[in-house]
């Protein structure tokens, strides 16, 4: 997230009732809402984009999320945005059973936090009139929410805390925690937060945007602020200079820790809303770094680093969708992981949707992301039987692609090809080979290329139907994905 005023159609980021019908559900796994319509959820959605018609939204108007589950319900917390309109300040709640059928239940405050726009006051500048990219999280019995806020000139930005016993409210804006001024001296930019709890209770704060990287800072446990007050962390993350100009085009920071591998992920996202906006990936034994990226690199060195796991995608039938970074990633209490975050159709690059996904890991501890749109599948392995056929496969080349570290003025959708598994273990014309080992599928290329894809069921949201979906990583890094036609 970077500097908007009103988040609107015909603004960017650097300007800035479901029908009842079929039951659709891809797979084995149980369908939570029998009487919602899957179709019903769309790309464009004009109609029903007002304030007034908050009720309706559902998956829609959701820039910035995070999520946290509370009970039986997952909770969405988003940026103040609507299509084509500018809305009320206080960050929208939305909640969600199944994580495909959203209700929108609320706003975090009532205008804008009154410490956070009295420090920008204080410091003769004047508030946006809009609050960015919350982050939320569970400490005991208390939820405690972190929110951006941000002004023009002199530019100025805070992250502040809020909290509440209930994860719909009422909220109670507590302190600052980090504050960030342009200036020459101190070049954080102090919106974008996240925290992860370290298996020993510690807590860690990340957070920055465009500026100067992504920074890292002790938190103190029991008040949620930050340690040592002023502080404003050390840098773990960086793009740098790229043909002698410095590249500030990262944000968004996401770090969670899996028990089960034993690793902090950092997700960070580059390049800016309207062009190339991915997301990236790196991993580390400690939470305030170094995070190492796919060829064992500090991602706090200046360069671009991968792998890049999701990216400005296109399938056939359908416009394409940009604009999917600055994710949430969390985990729904068995083991299961999931990615969130905006995403724009190609026809329609200011309409926001929600879209959530499932995160799997590869056998060398590599997040890789579903092609599609989570859709109530389960995890059942897919017959070896169902694997040969024709099939729609993306590589996320943009890390090869000559100059793509230099500014960026389009989304470059990385569109599918066509892909022939054959029954006698071939694919495409005799271009290479495959076996299956499920859920893992190998698809050996005589070019020197191997994908390591992880097969499962779920739904092709583009001709609304059943189908196998793949993902992973090839031998280099790059993420691959493809769809059973």
């Amino acid at each position: 997230m970077v500097f908007v005023a009103v988040m609107a159609a015909g603004c960017s980021k650097t300007d800035s009732g479901p029908t009842p019908g079929p039951d659709p559900n891809p797979g084995p796994g149980p369908n939570p809402s029998p009487a919602f319509d899957i179709n019903s959820i769309r790309d464009n959605y004009e109609d029903i984009a007002a304030p007034e018609k908050y009720l309706f939204w559902g998956s829609h108007n959701v820039h910035d999320p995070s999520i946290i589950k509370s009970g039986e319900y997952y909770y969405a917390y988003s940026t103040d945005v609507a299509w084509g309109h500018a809305i009320r300040v206080g960050l929208q709640i939305r909640r969600s059973k199944d994580l495909v059928e959203w209700k929108t239940v609320g706003w975090v405050f009532e205008g804008l936090p009154a410490k956070g726009a009295a420090f920008i006051r204080q410091n003769n500048s004047e508030p946006f009139g809009s609050l960015w990219a919350p982050y939320v999280l569970k400490v005991g019995n208390e939820y405690r929410l972190y929110y951006s806020l941000s002004s023009a000139k002199p530019r100025l930005s805070v992250i502040g805390l809020a909290t509440a016993s209930s994860p719909e409210g009422p909220w109670k804006e507590k302190d600052l925690v980090v504050v960030s001024r342009d200036d020459q001296t101190i070049q954080t930019n102090a919106i974008d937060p996240a925290v992860v709890v370290t298996p020993t209770g510690e807590h860690w704060f990340y957070y920055g945007s465009a500026w100067d990287g992504i920074y890292a800072l002790s938190l103190d446990p029991v008040t949620g602020l930050a340690k040592s007050p002023g502080y404003k962390g050390k840098r773990i993350a960086n793009r740098g200079f790229t043909g002698g100009k410095y590249n500030g085009n990262i944000e968004g920071p996401e770090v969670v820790y899996n028990t089960q591998l034993k690793k902090y992920y950092l997700f960070i996202s580059y390049d800016w809303l309207e062009t190339k906006y991915n997301v990236r990936v790196a991993k580390g034994d400690n939470p305030d770094g170094p995070f190492y990226d796919y060829n064992g690199k500090d991602v706090n060195i200046n360069e671009d680093h991968g792998p890049m796991i999701l990216a400005p995608y296109q399938f056939r039938n359908h416009s394409g969708y940009q604009g999917v970074a600055h994710n949430a990633v969390f985990e729904d209490g068995t083991g299961q992981y999931f990615i969130a975050h905006q995403a724009r159709p190609g026809n329609g690059k200011f309409f926001m949707n929600l879209h959530v996904r499932k995160i799997f890991w590869t056998p060398d501890g590599w997040p890789v992301v579903s092609p599609e749109r989570y859709a109530w599948e389960d995890n059942s392995l897919v017959p070896a039987a169902d694997i040969s056929g024709n099939y729609e496969q993306i590589v996320m080349g943009y890390r090869v692609v000559p100059g793509y570290a230099e500014e960026q003025v389009s989304p470059d959708f990385q569109v599918s090809v066509d892909l022939m598994i054959n029954a006698d273990g071939s694919l495409n014309n005799n271009a290479g080979t495959w076996n299956y080992n499920a859920p893992w599928l190998e698809l050996k290329w005589n070019n020197g290329y191997t994908d390591r894809v992880m097969v499962q069921r779920g739904r092709d949201w583009e001709n609304k139907k059943n189908t196998i979906i793949f993902t992973g990583l090839n031998n280099e890094g790059v993420a691959v994905w493809g769809k059973k036609k």
